[in-house]
């Protein structure tokens, strides 16, 4: 997503970019799965004065607005990515702890038997499972 396109998705929705939330965009882009820490310190590269709390406050608001998602990764805090209006799971290694993108689709069944057995609508697009990429599984003894 190019910065045009988060000027104008603000703008549709009343909002301007500011300098921080154009900085927390970007530090999100360029990271894709981060922490709010992880775009403070990326932020801080640029504008030495923004503190947590801005990035906090811009991350909140940028998911309101469809801008950016969030998952939870692990037992830490949650990492955001882009929503680029494509939902996806996230794999995640617990051996180098590399997150691999997988399309929704691959857990629809999942969540098809979800619904129809116990009646419960699942988030797919917050879904992460935790196991071992290719190349560790290749490493692996």
């Amino acid at each position: 997503m190019e910065t045009t396109d988060w000027k104008a998705d603000l703008r549709q929705r009343g909002y301007r970019l500011t300098p921080q939330r154009q900085l927390v965009l970007e530090a999100v882009d360029t990271l894709e799965h981060a922490t709010p820490d992880a775009i403070l310190c990326e932020v801080r590269k640029t504008a030495a004065g923004v503190n947590i709390s801005t990035v906090y406050r811009t991350l909140e608001l940028l998911e309101e607005l469809g801008l950016v998602s969030h998952a939870h990764l692990g037992h830490g805090a949650p990492t955001y990515h882009l929503a680029d209006r494509h939902h996806h799971l996230h794999l995640v290694c617990r051996d180098c702890d590399e997150v691999t993108e997988a399309d929704v689709s691959v857990a629809q069944p999942f969540a098809d038997t979800l619904r129809e057995t116990f009646g419960f609508e699942t988030d797919l697009k917050h879904f992460a499972i935790f196991g071992r990429c290719a190349k560790c599984s290749a490493a692996a003894p």
